[in-house]
């Protein structure tokens, strides 16, 4: 009689579980399918940026190669951390907290990168008599390097203080979640020193493009002034404003979802993240290549016949 009270309850037991996995497949297909799809296209975009000289020594070619690159790496890592989740493996704490830094300091690039892109455009548009003395190759690497080394502290102050977190007390180092930023924030203050980040990089980085745009038009209206190159310009700065809307979403990324969680239901929560996974990670970071890939007429010829290429040579010959 026991059996017969409990059997509809594991049904139902066994039918969510079932529903659960199939809700986890067809997420992760979905999700999956384009981000692979990207990854080569940006992977073949990175492989065109170094295939030409004439690439390798602009600086907005640089700047757009650094860029490509610590999207790509994000990428790669931010489908790693997903596949992780969606198959519910937890790994160890030291292991998470490589993961989870690695794609910390990547995923700041993009906002940095784009800022001095803008700068560049701004430049070339209102001093293009100095561009030549001011963007120079040296001064491009330079501006690469500090925004890698600015990356890599934001990164090293926040292992400093996970590790006032008590692990020694823990029975093992075994994480009993899945993978993220947010399980690794173990402390108040990481959470507080996240918040404030966040805010600076998008105040300053907000204005430093809305700056370049506004600059850019005014400039677009001297007599003086190259119109169809401040008009492109402009419309550069203008995708470049979105995007960086888009990325700078992503650094608030944990605290929506923080905030979320305590007021919504798991399954909720997940779904959520899924959601903003594709268009707060996914999205932004494929505008790269699809910007510069089909608007730049010197880009697109070297990346359509690189394209074509791989996908002549994935085929079997007829012959």
């Amino acid at each position: 009689m026991s059996y017969v009270n409990q059997s509809p309850t594991l049904n139902i037991t066994s039918e969510q579980k079932y529903q659960g996995l199939l809700e986890r497949v067809l997420f992760s297909t979905l999700i999956g399918m384009p981000c692979c799809v990207f990854l080569f296209i940006n992977g073949t975009m990175l492989f065109t940026l170094r295939s030409k000289s004439v690439f390798r020594e602009t600086s907005r070619y640089i700047l757009l190669y650094n860029l490509l690159y610590g999207d790509t790496v994000l990428l790669a890592l931010s489908q790693l951390l997903y596949i992780l989740a969606a198959c519910r493996i937890m790994p160890t704490y030291p292991e998470c907290g490589v993961l989870v830094m690695l794609s910390s300091l990547t995923n700041q690039i993009s906002p940095l990168t784009l800022v001095v892109m803008c700068l560049e455009r701004y430049v070339a548009v209102c001093y293009p008599l100095r561009h030549g003395s001011i963007v120079t190759i040296r001064n491009t690497a330079v501006a690469i390097i500090v925004v890698w080394t600015f990356s890599s502290l934001n990164v090293l102050i926040r292992v400093v203080l996970l590790l006032d977190f008590p692990f020694s007390d823990l029975e093992s180092l075994q994480m009993t979640d899945v993978c993220s930023d947010i399980a690794m924030f173990l402390s108040p203050m990481s959470d507080i020193y996240d918040k404030a980040y966040t805010g600076f990089v998008f105040t300053s980085a907000g204005v430093a493009v809305i700056f370049s745009y506004i600059s850019v038009m005014i400039a677009a209206r001297s007599a003086s002034t190259d119109k169809a190159s401040a008009r492109k310009a402009r419309n550069t700065l203008l995708l470049h404003l979105v995007q960086l809307g888009l990325t700078l979403l992503s650094t608030l990324y944990t605290s929506i979802v923080v905030s979320l969680s305590k007021t919504l239901h798991r399954v909720i929560i997940g779904r959520i993240k899924s959601f903003f996974y594709v268009f707060i990670y996914i999205f932004p970071r494929c505008l790269s290549s699809l910007i510069y890939g089909l608007r730049d007429q010197t880009i697109r010829s070297v990346l359509m016949y690189h394209l074509c290429c791989r996908l002549k040579l994935s085929r079997p010959g007829k012959g």
